[in-house]
Order: structure tokens, then sequence, then C-alpha cells
């Protein structure tokens, strides 16, 4: 019962916040560039979550122009190897599993209490949505201490982005068992991606304190009231992207969605939801041949 009662309060807390403004005040701190305000801000963040130096080729805080560059830092060389074999589907990021299966018709599983609509959350229609019906899906939720960078989980490109507005809830436990529909609600970037078997989306899910989503052939991607589609031509090589290259990364928080049309990727049966998972690790197969690798 108190469990229950504090969750209900901690997300009545949430809508009484100034979302807005405050992500605009995070993004302002993290890019402050004041050397001993950064240097507070990276020691402090290290301290409190842990965050493992000795993946980092410079680990100091004078090395960073501002905290939120820390946060999206690279790693170093051969710290995630990509997982071997033909068309191997692996982990887009770090963070936890929490969800690994199949859609349920045209709804994916937000938590054991709530799903929510495969079209919503995509911003399609339902006949849109129909080929997804069934199809892999898995959640990927990291957290402060994770590496924050987000990868191609299957070799293809990238077709298109949709920036879809909304609400930027918190993505941990205590919330996404409270709000229905959360990931669908929340403010979010769809990137379209094609492999020669079929499509799927890799979906960045904001969060409270999240300030943005950047990508890696154009840069942060601007928040706007109206959803913002953009479709990419076949000519640009940088959009041709194997497993394990660079998509974008969080400008702080959040969570990571596949959603795969059906037969595209079948799941392994070790991966396990709930367990901890790195950047590159195998999650399934593809079901056509080889693609080229890469790693961070």
């Amino acid at each position: 019962m108190l469990p229950a009662l504090l969750d209900h309060l901690f997300v009545l807390f949430q809508r009484l916040l100034p979302e807005r403004q405050l992500g605009s005040a995070v993004r302002a701190l993290t890019r402050n560039r004041t050397p001993w305000l950064k240097a507070l801000l990276i020691r402090t963040f290290v301290r409190v979550y842990g965050v493992d130096l000795s993946e980092v080729d410079h680990p100091e805080p004078e090395a960073w122009e501002h905290m939120n560059a820390f946060f999206t830092r690279p790693l170093r060389a051969g710290s995630r190897p990509i997982a071997p074999g033909a068309g191997t589907v692996v982990s887009p990021s770090d963070g936890i599993l929490e969800e690994l299966g199949y859609a349920n018709a045209d709804q994916l599983l937000q938590a054991k209490r709530f799903r929510y609509r495969i079209a919503d959350f995509l911003a399609l229609t339902a006949a849109e949505a129909e080929p997804f019906s069934g199809g892999a899906t898995t959640t990927i939720y990291l957290a402060p201490h994770d590496y924050h960078r987000v990868h191609m989980p299957l070799h293809g490109r990238v077709t298109g982005m949709v920036y879809v507005p909304g609400r930027r809830w918190a993505v941990n436990g205590r919330t996404v068992q409270t709000v229905p529909g959360l990931f669908a609600a929340n403010e979010r970037v769809i990137l379209w991606c094609a492999s020669p078997a079929g499509r799927f989306a890799v979906v960045l899910v904001g969060a409270l304190n999240v300030a943005s989503v950047s990508l890696a052939w154009c840069g942060e991607v601007p928040s706007a009231g109206r959803i913002v589609r953009t479709t990419y031509g076949n000519t640009d090589p940088s959009l041709e992207i194997p497993a394990g290259g660079l998509l974008g990364q969080f400008n702080l928080g959040s969570t990571v969605v596949i959603v795969a049309e059906r037969g595209l990727i079948a799941w392994d049966n070790h991966a396990e939801p709930g367990q901890p998972i790195r950047m590159g690790a195998r999650l399934g197969q593809n079901r056509v041949g080889p693609a080229p690798r890469t790693a961070t």
C-alpha cells in the first residue's frame, strides 16, 4: 500500500514540475564551460553514480569541454566489441534490458500492468503499423552511469527520422509502473531503418532532465510543438550503417526501444529481461546474411 502511494505521489510531483524550463536549466548547467563549475559537476557525478573511468582515455575533468561532453563521452577503443556472426543483432546501448519479446498483436509491453499501441508509439496509422504486429521488440533503460551513445542494432540504412513532441516523464521503474502509455506519451526521436529483409525502428525516448537528442549525421534534434518528419535519400553513404555503428546520443538520460517488422528478428533464448546489457552484446539473429561490423 505504502509503495503504491509513494509511486503516485512521485507522479503527481512530476505533473507539477515545469519540465521544459527544467530541461532548459539542466541544458545550460551541463554545458557551462566555467572551469571550476564543470570540474565540480563531473567529479560529483562520477562519485555519486560510480562511473567506470577505466573505459575513458581522459578521465580528468579538465579534458572535457563541459559536463554534457563528459556525459556523452566516447569510450576507449575496444571497450565495446561487437558480437560476431552473420546477421547478428546487437544491443544498441548499455543499460538494463527491461523488456525483450514480441509485440502482442498491435501492442507493446510497457510494464506488467500496462501496454501501449504500436501505432501511437511510432506515430503511424493503424494500417501503417500492421506489419509490426507480432514483431520483435526490446526496451533498454540507460542509468546515469551508463555509456549514453546509441548504436545501430542491425546493419541497414537510416531512411527517415520522426520527432514526436510530448511529455518528459521520468523513465525509472516507479513511473513506468504507474503511468499508462508512458513511452507513447513522452517526447521521442524515431529512426526508421531498412535492412534487406524488412524495416525496424530505433526509438530514443526522452525523459525528465533530458535536454535533447543528437544524431551522428545532423547534430542536435530541435524541439518543436508538432510532429516533424524527415525522409532521407539513398545517396548519403553516412546513413548506411553497420551493426554497432553510431546513431546518436542522449544529452542526459533515458530509454531505447527497438520495434521490428514481424519475422525480421528472432531473439536468443539466453537474453533475459532484467539483466544488465552492454552495447554490442548479441541479442538475436536477423533473417538474412552477413553485415559489416564496427567497434567502439
